[in-house]
């Protein structure tokens, strides 16, 4: 039975992930213009009835049929833009009028052949006539045809009071029983789905309202555990949207309490009379003048000078181009740097369009205010509220907002700035810098910067390492009060800011300046000779790149192959994913700019933390914790299949390598593997090494049976240490701490490669660690074959290589991986027999010069 006397049961039509119809990548089902619904990414082929009926549609094309069942009609519609393959690869296995069961076939289809040709597999559940109706989503993960109840059709209930007869509805209050309350993922699946709806819905807390399509006025109601909302709509579909939206926040109720941990201190360099202490953002020393950033002003009227009709043209004006200086930021910092940062100024193009900003400001300019003054204002309330959160990482994207803000007041008050110059050698002094200021520094002028907030993975702080632009974040905010002109001494290493150095703290500063530059030209001109020890062992130095220029860079430094290409440099910064012909092009491309050297291409790696608007992927409270990696990749079949055979058609003179990226069971491995397999079959290709990231704790403790199937591994240690150490590498408090030499990482790491040397599989380190002078030394005590790295370190990490004896560094690692901390691994020191205890520095140091 799929049907009652009170309710009707639609059971899933195919099987695969049930994804909500609101993340569709198609406007027409996405806002429900055809009506509410849900989404499945399919794995079967044949597509079945979901409840009794009659089949009442059945499209010319065959993707599309329409059954009737208990007074409504469910429209079951196979892929995206799948009409124009005018019936190939369908097979309807019933016809018009025709009585059906649930669970009987309707209609099979070829899903290789649709995927190929159309936008998408996914395959849609619509239920077009609720009149007087209410439907509840049953929200699942994954769903069985036939089996499963996706929905269930009932009359309406009065949960929704009606305000009048005019499409306006208001809901009772509703207990939030979230133990984080509502904010981060909750908060962003509701704006989801709120605006999927054509009425004006807002989320009332007391007095206080927001509107429910904006993240940033949600935020702003900081609703906590045990506060009482309700939703207030006005619309044509007020009382569905009120219904929906009031069972989505008590399905939000049911969820489980996830396990927290108490943070950890923030640990920082200590201030002292001659010195101010921070977070070390960013590697180098810098000797220059103190400039204090406090920030660009605009003169602008308060009151407008035109109509308020004029105002908001103005106003909309400066938003679009807005939106493209950010599109060719982003394209300025892909030149720059490896091109993975381009996702920041994507997400601020996304702040660009939030309703509430734009609302806000509008509703001050239909008071006379100016374009300028209205959003001015609306900026700062919004950033202000998210800055006053609990919610850290919240918190942090205020500066962001701001950035963007300061765009926008720039181009609407036409660009009337107080100037600011930059004097030579300039340390700038800020509370903060946002990510535009950054990537637009005067490089000739600036030789670093400190802020009083921030922290080792806030994006200005990503951007200065990528740029080598020395950098402390978290400051004393004594900082602020230095005496513009000032001469100081910045110590991105150590997290530093000496105040008044004298002439022989400048002599050493200057001498240890000499002595890097020294040693980088000696490194630079033997990088294109190979990185063997000192006793013999011979190491690959490999770079992570993010495009084709990186490929040429890489070639030019020296690097003996591609241990990382980050395939995402494809998919970012557009509103569709690129054809397989696209991909394929720049893979080839790229192989041909390395010849023999071997190309290790990591599949789509994003995310909840790093999402593609054209990718249905839920806004997700831990988005490290969530769906990323391969799980996108099994989530929409479609693009990782198309990924593949692009990588599988390139034909180069080296090793070419497919990587899987966040793996954590030998299922998912073997998963991923059919589907290359599968690929390579049809292409009658030839076969590539196939390995995977080591970036979960559970792949390093079951090493032995990975070892046994992947070909090699290439540990990513940024991720492996934040999971193993349980410590949000995006959490400004923690980011001293999160330190990949901690012996636990240390651990894992060595149980790798035993295990993938044990069964003759090579390893390599494509994480942060890799570039890390200090840890080089102890990665080849534990076996490393390969370091792929950054490209401007590629000639160092080389040099590096040569001056090390591995039998000492042995020694060294085994007391690492024995110690307590990350604090005594950095402390270490090896034992030299004839010498005794030396620094470890000595194990790069030949015998003869000790």
């Amino acid at each position: 039975m799929n049907s009652t006397n009170s309710a009707i049961e639609l059971l899933a039509p195919v099987s695969g992930p049930v994804l909500p119809i609101g993340g569709v990548p198609d406007p027409v089902f996405a806002q429900k213009i055809v009506g509410p619904g849900v989404a499945v990414d399919p794995t079967t082929q044949v597509l079945l009835s979901p409840a009794d009926g009659k089949v009442v549609q059945l499209h010319r094309a065959h993707h599309a049929i329409t059954i009737e069942t208990g007074g409504v009609q469910v429209l079951l519609h196979i892929g995206l833009d799948t009409v124009k393959l005018n019936g190939e690869g369908f097979k309807p296995v019933v016809k018009l009028g025709d009585y059906v069961l649930a669970g009987q076939a309707l209609i099979e289809f070829d899903a290789d052949l649709i995927a190929q040709k159309a936008k998408s597999l996914i395959t849609i559940m619509v239920v077009t006539e609720v009149s007087e109706k209410r439907l509840h989503f049953n929200r699942i993960p994954f769903a069985d045809a036939g089996m499963d109840v996706l929905v269930s059709v009932s009359e309406a209930e009065a949960t929704a009071q009606s305000a009048s007869g005019d499409g306006q509805a208001e809901s009772q209050e509703i207990r939030i029983e979230l133990p984080t309350g509502l904010h981060a993922r909750p908060a962003a699946l509701l704006v989801g789905m709120a605006k999927s709806y054509r009425s004006n819905v807002e989320l009332l807390k007391g007095e206080k309202s927001a509107n429910a399509k904006s993240v940033v006025g949600i935020m702003g109601l900081e609703i906590a555990n045990g506060d009482r909302v309700r939703f207030r709509a006005a619309g044509a579909d007020a009382a569905q949207a009120v219904a929906e939206l009031t069972e989505f926040l008590h399905d939000l109720e049911e969820q489980p309490e996830a396990a927290t941990a108490k943070p950890a201190a923030s640990v920082r360099r200590a201030s002292s009379a001659d010195s101010l202490g921070g977070v070390g953002v960013s590697p180098g020393l810098a000797i220059g003048f103190v400039h204090q950033v406090r920030g660009e002003t605009f003169d602008f009227a308060e009151e407008a000078s035109a109509s308020a009709e004029e105002e908001k043209a103005r106003l909309e004006r400066a938003l679009t181009a807005a939106a493209d200086e950010l599109s060719e930021l982003g394209r300025q910092v892909k030149a720059k740097t490896d091109g993975t940062q381009a996702a920041i100024f994507a997400a601020h193009r996304e702040l660009l369009a939030d309703p509430d900003i734009v609302f806000e400001a509008d509703k001050l300019m239909a008071k006379g205010k100016s374009a300028a003054y209205a959003w001015n204002k609306a900026i700062e309330t919004h950033a202000s509220r998210l800055a006053s959160l609990n919610n850290e990482l919240m918190a942090n994207r205020a500066n962001d907002l701001r950035d963007v803000g300061r765009r926008v007041l720039r181009l609407v008050s036409g660009g009337k700035s107080r100037p600011n110059p930059l004097p030579d050698n300039a340390i700038l002094i800020a509370e903060n810098l946002t990510p535009s200021e950054t990537v637009a520094l005067d490089r000739s002028k600036v030789l670093g910067f400190c802020t009083t907030s921030g922290g080792a993975t806030s994006h200005v702080a990503i951007l200065a390492r990528s740029l080598g632009l020395p950098a402390i974040a978290g400051i004393d905010p004594k900082a602020l009060e230095i005496a513009e002109g000032s001469e100081v001494i910045l110590d991105g290493d150590l997290g530093e800011l000496r105040l008044n150095p004298k002439a022989a703290d400048k002599q050493a500063a200057q001498k240890m300046q000499a002595e890097h530059a020294s040693k980088r030209e000696a490194a630079l001109t033997m990088a294109h000779k190979p990185a063997v020890s000192r006793d013999g062992r011979s190491v690959e130095v490999a770079a992570n790149i993010g495009s084709v220029a990186d490929a040429r860079q890489a070639v030019e430094m020296g690097a003996d192959g591609v241990g990382l290409l980050r395939s995402e440099f494809l998919f970012l910064e557009r509103d569709t994913a690129p054809s397989e012909e696209e991909q394929y092009r720049v893979y080839q491309e790229i192989a041909d700019v390395l010849g023999e050297r071997v190309l290790v291409i990591r599949t789509l790696d994003v995310g909840g933390d790093k999402p593609l608007r054209y990718l249905p992927i839920e806004a997700e409270e831990n988005p490290f914790l969530g769906v990323r990696g391969i799980r996108v990749g099994f989530l929409h079949p479609e693009i990782l299949r198309q990924q593949l055979r692009a990588i599988l058609r390139v034909r180069t003179r080296g090793k070419l390598c497919v990587m899987f990226p966040m793996i954590s069971s030998l299922e998912e491995f073997r998963k991923a593997k059919q589907m290359l397999e599968e690929e390579r079959a049809k292409l009658k290709a030839a076969p590539v090494q196939v390995g995977i990231m080591v970036e979960v704790p559970s792949v390093a403790l079951t090493a032995e049976a990975f070892a046994r199937e992947v070909d090699f591994f290439s540990v990513g240690t940024n991720d492996l240490t934040q999971y193993t150490l349980a410590m949000d590498r995006g959490h400004t408090g923690l980011a001293k701490q999160v330190d990949a030499l901690h012996p636990s990482v240390l651990k894992l790491i060595e149980m790798s490669i035993q295990a993938a040397h044990a069964h003759g599989k090579w390893v390599g380190i494509c994480g942060g660690l890799a570039s890390d002078l200090k840890a080089v030394p102890i990665l080849l005590g534990l076996g490393v074959d390969e370091l792929s790295v950054s490209i401007p370190s590629v000639p160092m990490v080389k040099s590096t290589v040569r001056e090390c004896r591995v039998s000492e560094c042995e020694s060294l690692a085994k007391r690492a991986v024995g110690a307590a901390t990350a604090t005594e691994v950095r402390e270490l020191k090896v034992l030299n027999p004839s010498q005794g205890f030396v620094d470890e520095e000595s194990v790069l140091v030949p015998a003869e010069d000790r």
